[in-house]
């Protein structure tokens, strides 16, 4: 079934058509969901609040951009809403001074697999985890995270630059070398 006629027959309230729509989507988004949880157990709730959320406003949706994308950013905010609720972020003392280098490291991870990537970044503080799905993951802005986890940029930019530190140690303590 194509995209247009599964949306039509959710927005009807055809179940069969929202279960694969559910199907069809709910692996994808329960890896980004993977990223923001602390656990399994987080990520599953953090997918079916947002799939919750999917079909409820399922009507929003107008067609601009891929649907995938839209679904994705439903997602991203339910698990935001719910850290939200959950964590408070450490609000950090202003680094106007710092120059933090957001440039990408590139590592050799011949025999590293993604799962084991996911770990490490499951393992980071909740804050750094946090604003490093939205910057390096996402392709959120500074402002835009400090937006959306009403926290100041600067403190974003911190998070972020330590959560770059954090990886690189772990990275380097399992032996993955930085390229050039």
């Amino acid at each position: 079934m194509d995209e247009s006629t599964l949306i039509k027959k959710c927005l009807k309230g055809n179940p069969k058509a929202q279960k694969l729509l559910f199907d069809r989507y709910s692996s994808k988004m329960l890896g980004v969901c993977l990223r923001y949880a602390k656990d399994t157990d987080q990520a599953y709730d953090f997918l079916q609040e947002g799939f919750i959320k999917v079909f409820t406003k399922l009507d929003k949706f107008k067609g601009d951009g891929s649907f995938e994308g839209w679904i994705r950013r439903i997602i991203v905010n339910t698990a935001l809403d719910q850290l939200r609720k959950e964590i408070k972020l450490k609000k950090n003392t202003s680094i106007d001074d710092m120059y933090l280098d957001v440039e990408q490291t590139l590592y050799q991870v011949d025999d590293f697999f993604e799962q084991d990537l996911l770990k490490l970044i499951n393992e980071m503080p909740d804050g750094y985890r946090t604003v490093f799905n939205l910057f390096a993951i996402e392709g959120f802005s500074h402002k835009e995270i400090a937006q959306e986890l009403n926290i100041s940029e600067n403190t974003s930019k911190s998070q972020f630059s330590r959560a770059r530190s954090y990886l690189k140690n772990k990275l380097e303590e399992l032996g993955i070398e930085r390229e050039g």
